[in-house]
């Protein structure tokens, strides 16, 4: 009887020291084949990742999925460069690239008898495959891992995969920032979003004019809930340093994320007009605001000055940032001013314009021919629409999604961003009272989880449709705590929506999977809506 407790001992250590894995992760592959023979591969302690030697991101993939699998399960694995086992060596986890698919994304992942292998059709593929295997194996590795033997194929549905943090009305700092990008990389998001200036603050060192952030950043105050009039009496600044942008550059570029920086023009603008208050239409003074909104104070679009000021911005972004895409803004900027201004009115006459929008066109057209030839392409929310379409702009559509259907229609690229399934400033539960505080709205997980971003579109249409991307932004979000909660798992649903085939989603099935991801979060520290409707 002892000679048989001790086995069943032995047996029961050794199940608990073995993970449970779930191929079901978020965002959920398109394709899993486990083998019907139930077979599973052992994953043990020191296994060796191999990768390419000669390749620099190989190496780098290798090193963080060895960072992934101890910082959430401890569970330890060595990267090696081309490493050839032993006979008696454990059978590795292997890297390689090679797959051939039309989607440089895409990534193929096969445990079987010959080890874990991750082959990819570029070195972002098999970050993705290694996320996959991340998710996979979850929280609770011991000393072995059982993986059942499975072939999964996988790719995203669209190129563009995006997520906004407004750091204009709230700061955040560069740790913050980084955790926010291993929360994107761990959803397969691949597009940054850095939304620097505002009427509340301006947060990019700028160093041809060192007095725009240093001054341009600060508020005196910051008001209490929703414009109440009482203010809480603190000032509030911070601004990032061309040396921290680039570091989260390169922190961004090693998980396969590209940081698209805003610059919002030719409205709020406030930050910047506090410091050069000959840029405005009144000539000032102009105070950075310590309240919400729209600010009828905007770039005087008839003064030369304005189109200098903006180039040199313009030129020391694109140095620190390498993006493709730089976003210009170009919402919630009132003409008001410009009506008055003698200025505005006879650059109007000088162009033959009739429209004040036109104006803002005109900006748009300068600054869009000068960034062409820096390689870049411009990005400007949906009321760029206005005043006519520059040729190759990218149009941002948040006011819903008319204006996003209205450029591709016009046959321009597009990113599908509308307030109603995409703005996670809202409340994601009906009872708003015991939430943190949001801007208003009502916007579930199930809802985030229905957007479909080519609905209304042609075929032909539709492949002018980007991708999608969810906006936080951060008038009442001012803690990462905070920031957090309002992004999971609303995140999850919206990676979901940036990756699988419309017709694969299945709402229900997703909420399964759910627990599980959150059971990672709990490990890494994120903070979550525990509750999804």
């Amino acid at each position: 009887m002892k000679k048989v407790f001790s086995f069943l001992s032995i047996v029961l250590v050794t199940v608990c020291a073995m993970a449970q894995v779930s191929y079901d992760v978020i965002p959920l592959p398109r394709s899993i084949e486990l083998s019907p023979k139930g077979e599973v591969f052992q994953l043990q302690q020191g296994t060796v990742v191999t990768y390419p030697g000669s390749n620099e991101v190989m190496a780098s993939n290798a090193q963080l999925l060895a960072a992934f699998l101890q910082a959430d399960a401890g569970f330890q694995v060595v990267p090696q460069a081309d490493a050839k086992p032993a006979k008696k060596q454990i059978i590795p986890i292997t890297l390689s690239l090679g797959l051939q698919s039309e989607n440089h994304e895409a990534y193929q992942l096969t445990v079987g008898k010959k080890g874990i292998i991750i082959q990819g059709a570029s070195e972002e593929g098999v970050f993705h495959g290694i996320e996959t295997l991340r998710k996979a194996i979850g929280t609770e590795a011991g000393d072995i891992v059982e993986l059942p033997y499975v072939t999964i194929k996988d790719e995203p549905r669209f190129p563009y995969r995006g997520v906004h943090l407004d750091c204009a009305r709230h700061f955040f700092s560069v740790d913050f920032i980084k955790q926010y990008l291993d929360v994107m990389a761990l959803h397969g998001c691949n597009n940054f979003h850095w939304h620097f200036t505002e009427d509340q603050g301006w947060r990019f060192e700028v160093k041809s004019m060192p007095e725009l952030a240093k001054k341009g950043s600060i508020r005196k105050e910051t008001v209490i809930g929703r414009n109440s009039g009482i203010y809480d009496g603190q000032e509030y600044g911070g601004y990032y340093t061309q040396q921290e942008c680039r570091e989260i550059v390169d922190y961004a570029a090693k998980r396969f994320i590209n940081v698209i920086p805003e610059i919002d023009l030719p409205g709020h603008m406030l930050g910047a007009l506090h410091v050069y208050p000959e840029l405005g239409c009144t000539g000032g003074p102009y105070d950075v605001w310590c309240q919400w909104g729209v600010s009828a104070d905007v770039l005087c679009a008839g003064n030369p000055k304005t189109l200098e000021f903006l180039k040199k911005v313009l030129d020391e972004v694109a140095d620190v940032f390498p993006s493709k895409y730089i976003h210009i803004g170009g919402d919630e900027s009132p003409r008001d001013r410009w009506k008055q201004c003698p200025k505005c009115q006879a650059k109007m006459k000088e162009l033959g314009l009739t429209r004040e929008a036109e104006l803002q066109t005109y900006i748009n057209k300068e600054l869009e021919a000068y960034m062409q030839n820096k390689g870049r392409d411009l990005i400007g929310w949906d009321e760029v629409l206005e005043g006519g379409l520059s040729e190759k702009a990218i149009v941002m559509s948040w006011r819903g999604s008319q204006g996003g259907i209205a450029a591709a229609r016009q046959h321009h690229r597009v990113i599908m961003s509308p307030n109603t399934y995409c703005y996670i400033d809202y409340y994601q539960l009906k009872e708003q009272w015991y939430q943190p505080l949001g801007i208003g709205g009502y916007l579930p997980v199930s809802k985030v989880y229905s957007f479909e971003p080519t609905a209304e579109l042609s075929e032909e249409e539709a492949k002018y449709i980007m991708g999608p991307q969810v906006n936080l932004w951060c008038e009442y979000v001012a803690y990462p705590e905070h920031a957090m909660y309002m992004l999971l798992p609303r995140l999850d649903a919206i990676s979901e929506v940036q990756w699988m085939q419309q017709d694969k989603k299945d709402f229900e099935a997703f909420k399964n999977r759910l627990p599980r991801m959150q059971k990672l979060y709990d490990k890494l520290g994120y903070v979550y809506c525990g509750k999804y409707e």
